[in-house]
Parts: structure tokens; sequence; C-alpha cells
């Protein structure tokens, strides 16, 4: 990764994040939660820049112009709408059960090839 790449990576978080300050302050609340529930389940691509996010806010920015409330736009279970959005991603999660599962195989393949 270059310099440049780092500035326009900054350059474009807070273009995001103003466009994310102009919204109507539900959807800035419902907003900060989903950005907070999507680190912590760890979409993979949530790294490579502003992409999903970003559409995030083109949704809620179509929702506040047609003057519907953010609940309306995301349904009372935000957890449910950010699963929906991320059910087809790979998440850390995703990886770390996939490694864990491979250490298992590996451990049980030794005891039980172990000659007897």
């Amino acid at each position: 990764m270059s310099i440049q790449d780092i500035i326009e990576g900054k350059k474009e978080w807070r273009a995001h994040v103003a466009r994310v300050k102009s919204l109507p302050q539900d959807y800035r609340i419902v907003y900060k939660e989903l950005q907070k529930y999507l680190f912590k389940v760890g979409p993979v691509e949530l790294t490579d820049g502003t992409g999903l996010l970003s559409g995030i806010v083109d949704l809620f920015e179509e929702g506040a112009a047609l003057g519907k409330g953010v609940l309306e736009v995301t349904g009372s279970d935000v957890a449910a709408f950010c699963d929906e959005l991320i059910k087809d991603s790979k998440t850390y999660a995703d990886i770390y059960q996939e490694s864990a599962h491979q250490e298992a195989n590996k451990a049980i393949k030794k005891v039980t090839d172990k000659p007897k």
C-alpha cells in the first residue's frame, strides 16, 4: 500500500463521515449501531474502503429523502438487517472457524494415525 493509497483512503473516509453527519438524527443513531455491529461481526470487505458502509449511507439518504423513518428502511431488527447485508460475505468469524476446523482435524488425525 502506497502513501497515495493511504491519503486517498483517508479522503474517502472523511467524505463518508461527512455524508453520515448530514443524515437525520435517527438515521445517524442507527448507522452508528450498524457500524459497531459490522465491525464486531467482521465482514472481511469492510477493510477494503467504505464500499458496504457507503451502500448503507446511500440507502439511508434515499429513505430520508422519501421522508421515511430509519426503521422503515431497516426494519425493527437492525442486527437482522446487517446479517442480511453480509450473508454472502466472508467474515473473520468464517476464517477463524475454517482454521479451527482444520487444526482440530489435523490433531485428531495425528492421534488416530499413531501405530498401536
